[in-house]
């Protein structure tokens, strides 16, 4: 069997236009089981400084190749075995770098049904077939055709042989690369997506009226419309199929097959090739640009899904604070949970606000004694159903009592359902009803948002956009990628991390995570870094990727609550030594960190890079990259959809970007819609340019419609000016319906 080298590195380095030595360092890291945050961090000098994005762009690419490669070799296997193996296409095979042109190639040699062209084929007419694809003159198709009668074979007229010709020149030409990469460049350039409706019926909130007689050029159509549009057809409400000009089509087809129009085989040829186009080349490209449209339009939800998450999760901490925690609710009261600065459950109470004067005490009575008992720096509130009306409750109650110094947050409940009924939950708190988890969840999400909702499933915490349509497997790794890529920039502390946190550092997994979770049950928090070494199944490939993202606050050393890794607290004590000053008197000067002669310190593993990521440490060990925590701020007079009006100002938070605009919380359970065309006053193509999940912004309201729970906001700073004349004419920004909710 002949094999062919592979050697992605070149390709990956042209192609991501990265050093070929750069991208070699981080394929044999990925190769020796390193993790990408490990890399990033600390193989700094090896990798010539490539960030996180860069490695997993090498990371990608590789498996892609890698994949593509096992193909090639699997497809040579096969023409080999059919003995048609040239060395011209054991070439064209080595050099293809794109999966869609590797399967045209094969297209001729793959095995398949039994097709008119294998029936002609068997009725011995591909003589006849190879007269009219070369095109002879002069000749004669019918007296040539005769002598291929056979009656035996079934072949009983001239028609019959010409037909059977034209079957195998169809397939020819339909399998012809040239041909196949023509057509597929004029669907993708050219070809214009036209939906229409299929069962207005079914439609019942008319989400897809828009899309009833619609059509746009699919190397323009953004990917939420695409989706849209699928989803309308997948729940049979809409159809569509993707239109190019057929004349030019053809024409290109007869160009490539060399249709000789002085030849008596024209006419024959070109109407195999009209065949070929219809019944054989149109359905399978289409079909082959609707998927890649899918992949597409996938990789893009699911980069604003993570885009989304990233900044839900690196949102900024309130930090090591007592809080108790409300979970609204009006019929079965509201659930409400105290917490201590670790996050650990101290005490929990319900509350009726909705049932009279003699409650509303009662209500008062058990907050009252429940701030007492444990003095709470903070009260967060879910800003679920009844969230509003709970919040005007406690703000109140906190004014009554003059208790101004206690902190009131409204927090996002997006996924605490979800945790609260989960295995996680039921194993923290087994005694506890889901609803009482509920309201710890809220607390603790307060706390650090990113270690409790590492614990919900990404995609329950409503960040996405169409994360049900698009292809699971890429959404779960995407979103993991994310989730692992925050824990590892903020780093974790070893002994209060949950087990659903730890699986997220570099090298640990879930049954690793319960593991160490176990261990520190059993003995006793750890007293260092290198106590991990004594957890089963923790050796020390696993030990090097983790510790750099572990903190151990308790420890001795205080390298031990740095990112500091243990490979280098050699180093960094010899700095100290060479300051004469011990490790804690070196790292509570600025000054004398300062001082440090930083070229002294360079050798062959240790370079500029890795130096200056262990003098930032020492300046601020365990530094939080996140933000400072600032509570948001809403009206005290807008609590409900139906308190809003047109004109009206409002600061909200925002919830979720996508493609086609943000959704923006201004304290009314609904969230609003700031849609793209006006979320600012200058033009955009992505809403990400601009805004960012968390971001506090200041909005109009333009239009309420309570009856669909639908908002419609306005980011722009002068309104009216934006609707005066422009000067200068600016590009359209995308706006195809005076819904804005039209592609949800």
């Amino acid at each position: 069997m002949n094999k062919i080298p592979f050697e992605p590195v070149p390709s990956i380095a042209e192609e991501l236009s990265i050093p070929v030595k750069s991208v070699l360092a981080t394929v044999l890291l990925l190769k020796e089981g390193n993790t990408i945050p490990f890399i990033a961090r600390y193989r700094k000098e090896m990798t010539h400084n490539l960030d996180e994005l860069e490695l997993r762009k090498i990371e990608e690419r590789l498996a892609y190749l890698t994949e593509l490669h096992e193909r090639k070799e699997t497809i040579i296997a096969s023409i080999e075995s059919q003995g048609k193996l040239t060395d011209a296409l054991l070439a064209q095979i080595s050099s293809c770098q794109v999966k869609t042109e590797l399967e045209d190639i094969y297209l001729p040699y793959k095995p398949k049904r039994r097709t008119r062209a294998q029936i002609a084929r068997e009725k011995g007419l591909e003589p006849l077939a190879e007269r009219m694809l070369s095109q002879p003159f002069p000749a004669d198709p019918s007296k040539e055709a005769a002598a291929f009668i056979d009656l035996e074979k079934g072949v009983a007229t001239i028609e019959e042989a010409l037909a059977g010709a034209r079957d195998i020149a169809a397939e020819a030409s339909s399998e012809n690369i040239n041909v196949r990469s023509v057509i597929r460049d004029l669907f993708s350039q050219e070809g214009m997506l036209v939906s229409k409706e299929a069962d207005k019926e079914k439609d019942v909130e008319q989400k897809f009226a828009q899309y009833y007689d619609f059509q746009e050029k699919i190397s323009k159509i953004p990917s939420h419309r695409y989706l849209a549009i699928r989803r309308g057809e997948n729940e049979g409400v809409l159809r569509f199929h993707i239109e190019i000009n057929e004349e030019a089509a053809l024409s290109a087809i007869q160009k490539l097959m060399k249709v000789n129009s002085q030849s008596p085989y024209a006419k024959e040829l070109a109407a195999a090739i009209e065949d070929a186009f219809s019944r054989l080349l149109k359905p399978s490209i289409e079909t082959d640009l609707r998927v890649e449209l899918k992949m597409q339009s996938d990789r893009q939800a699911v980069d604003v899904f993570a885009s989304n998450l990233r900044n839900v999760l690196m949102a900024a901490p309130l930090g090591t604070k007592t809080v108790i925690g409300i979970d609204p609710g009006i019929r079965t009261g509201c659930k409400c949970a105290s917490v201590d600065e670790t996050g650990k459950f101290l005490d929990y109470a319900t509350v009726f606000l909705s049932q009279g004067e003699r409650a509303l005490a009662a209500a008062k009575e058990s907050l009252r004694a429940m701030i007492k008992k444990t003095s709470p720096f903070a009260i967060a509130v879910g800003n679920g159903t009844y969230g509003r009306e709970t919040e005007s409750f406690v703000r109140a109650f906190l004014k009554e009592e003059n208790l101004g110094h206690i902190i009131l947050v409204s927090v996002s409940e997006s996924g605490a359902s979800v945790y609260s009924a989960s295995d996680t939950a039921r194993e923290e708190f087994p005694d506890l009803d889901l609803t009482i988890r509920g309201a710890i969840s809220i607390a603790r999400r307060l706390q650090d948002p990113l270690a409790e909702l590492v614990k919900v499933d990404p995609k329950s915490i409503g960040v996405g956009q169409y994360q049900h349509d698009v292809f699971q497997p890429l959404l779960h790794d995407k979103l993991k990628e994310v989730v692992e890529s925050c824990v590892n920039s903020v780093g974790v502390e070893v002994n209060t991390a949950s087990a659903s946190l730890l699986t997220y550092v570099s090298g640990i997994g879930p049954t690793l995570a319960t593991k160490i979770v176990k261990h520190r049950e059993k003995n006793g928090p750890f007293k260092s870094r290198n106590a991990l070494k004594e957890v089963s199944g923790l050796g020390p490939k696993t030990f090097e990727q983790a510790a750099g993202f572990l903190r151990v606050s308790e420890s001795p050393n205080p390298l031990d609550k740095s990112a500091v890794h243990p490979e280098r607290y050699e180093l960094v004590e010899k700095i100290a030594q060479d300051q004469k000053v011990s490790l804690e008197e070196l790292m509570r000067s600025p000054r004398l960190i300062d001082a440090i002669p930083v070229e002294l310190y360079l050798n062959t593993e240790v370079g500029i890079h890795t130096l200056s990521d262990i003098i930032s440490e020492l300046k601020k060990p365990g530094r939080d990259p996140r933000a400072l925590f600032e509570p948001p701020c809403f009206r005290d007079d807008v609590q409900t959809m139906n308190d809003l009006k047109p004109g009206m100002k409002l600061e909200g938070i925002v919830t979720n970007v996508t493609a086609f605009g943000a959704f923006v919380d201004i304290g009314v359970h609904q969230d609003g819609l700031v849609h793209i065309s006006e979320i600012t006053d200058r033009y955009i193509k992505d809403p990400s340019e601009v805004l960012q999940v968390g971001d506090k912004i200041k909005v109009e309201v333009l239009q309420v419609e309570p009856e669909k729970k639908r908002i419609s906001l306005s980011a722009k700073k002068n309104r009216d000016a934006a609707k005066a004349p422009a000067k200068k004419a600016a590009p359209k920004q995308e706006k195809f319906s005076s819904n804005p909710f039209a592609s949800l």
